[in-house]
């Protein structure tokens, strides 16, 4: 019997690339953390610039320790827009520019796309205690 090695090896690169294409890294919020409110504005934001907008959040539980956000467009969600964690001072306020893990601000390619920041409160153990998210396309209306 006579073996088709690249068959093969194409068969076996398909199937280990289908097995990892899942998510494996998808955050799972859980059923009872707490329902944050989360509000931003692209006002004044330029085009593909690395500095995010000022993020407010309310209803932040008690026990956090740091908010953990990250950007997604909802257009293009594959792409990863970063985020960043900032520790919680308890003025609901993230500044501007706060954000530092690989932050790209939004650039869509010709007109608009939806902008989504999620924040998650994190405490002291790294558990997740709280989450919110808010979208808004971008550039904004004029």
């Amino acid at each position: 019997m006579k073996i088709c090695y690249p068959l093969l090896i194409l068969t076996t690169v398909l199937i280990l690339t289908t097995g990892c294409a899942k998510n494996q890294n998808q955050i799972k919020i859980p059923t009872d953390a707490a329902k944050m409110d989360v509000a931003f504005s692209w006002e004044g934001i330029q085009t593909c610039a690395h500095e995010s907008p000022e993020i407010r959040v309310s209803n932040i539980p008690d026990g956090t320790a740091e908010l953990q956000v990250k950007l997604k467009n909802v257009n293009v969600p594959e792409w990863n827009q970063g985020g960043g964690n900032v520790k919680n001072d308890g003025s609901g306020i993230i500044p501007a520019g706060s954000l530092n893990l690989g932050y790209n601000g939004p650039c869509p390619a010709g007109g608009r796309n939806t902008y989504e920041f999620s924040v998650m409160a994190v405490d002291a153990e790294g558990v997740i205690i709280g989450f919110g998210k808010a979208s808004q396309p971008f550039p904004p209306k004029q």
